[in-house]
């Protein structure tokens, strides 16, 4: 996955939408965005596209001197709380409690704020449950499981860390251990350890965080504890885009639980926008 040239409005779109959660003051989203366009002539086109978004939305935090994701990262956490007991008894009580713990998490990850304003979370949810995904690994997936001893689940967004408690509380009935990742610092809406600790995940599993503010999973950027446990974990479960982005491993068996949120992503795999995909590296 590389940066294509369908990615430079996208970075600038991204770009907006953090200043417009970061602060109201319309001079200095101008002020700071116009500073950004020199990162964005920048952006590497030999690398995935989250290479570059790294880079940006750490200077559009350090412009701000605040994280602009924070507000609505508690906000998606409790949102989500809510819909914890009914989609838990959901999955609890349904056929193939793996199955629909599985297409909840798939769910979850339309709460994505990096990329959109608004997100239709019910709606979301029932095509996850009712329809087929457009890449379904399930099978592989279902034995991965039941064969492995532990499981390392990289996280992805805040809101949607509470859909995966549901798939690692499942996942853990069946007597395995999940190592959960969140993110050494804030980048964008993705989880930290204090978003796993508002959505009750810290008394659930294993909690470590992989020392990065990087979009996705970068491993050159992660810290020597987390590559130690990266590289001695046999099954990973990767939670969102950008980490199947960023995450390519041909000597492990990786799970990419995700949905297709950009037209180029999308072209790269033969499928339309919006696609729900578990797939097998």
């Amino acid at each position: 996955m590389k940066v294509h040239l369908d990615c430079f409005p996208c970075f600038l779109k991204q770009s907006l939408i953090a200043l417009r959660y970061g602060t109201k003051d319309k001079d200095l989203q101008e002020k700071i965005l116009k500073d950004l366009l020199e990162d964005v002539q920048m952006a590497d086109t030999s690398r995935a596209p989250a290479y570059a978004t790294t880079f940006i939305h750490k200077k559009i935090r350090e412009s701000l001197k605040k994280d602009p994701f924070s507000d609505i990262k508690s906000e998606y956490n409790q949102i989500a709380l809510k819909l914890y007991p009914y989609l838990m008894k959901k999955a609890l009580e349904s056929e193939d409690p793996l199955w629909t713990a599985t297409r909840l998490a798939i769910a979850g990850n339309v709460i994505d704020f990096g990329i959109f304003t608004s997100v239709d979370i019910e709606g979301t949810i029932k095509r996850a449950l009712n329809n087929p995904l457009s890449v379904d690994d399930y099978g592989s997936f279902r034995t991965a499981i039941y064969e492995a001893e532990e499981i390392l689940y990289l996280l992805d967004n805040a809101g949607e860390i509470v859909f995966d408690r549901i798939l690692i509380e499942t996942i853990q009935s069946n007597n395995k251990k999940v190592v959960a990742v969140v993110k050494g610092s804030a980048v964008i809406n993705d989880c930290t350890m204090e978003d796993a600790r508002e959505a009750g995940l810290t008394g659930v599993c294993e909690i470590i965080d992989n020392g990065s503010d990087a979009v996705g999973t970068i491993i050159e950027w992660t810290s020597h504890e987390f590559q130690k446990k990266y590289r001695g974990s046999p099954l990973v479960i990767s939670k969102g885009q950008a980490n199947f982005e960023t995450l390519r491993d041909p000597e492990k068996t990786i799970f990419y639980l995700f949905q297709s949120k950009c037209e180029v992503i999308s072209k790269e795999l033969g499928l339309s926008l919006g696609s729900m995909i578990l797939k097998k590296s």
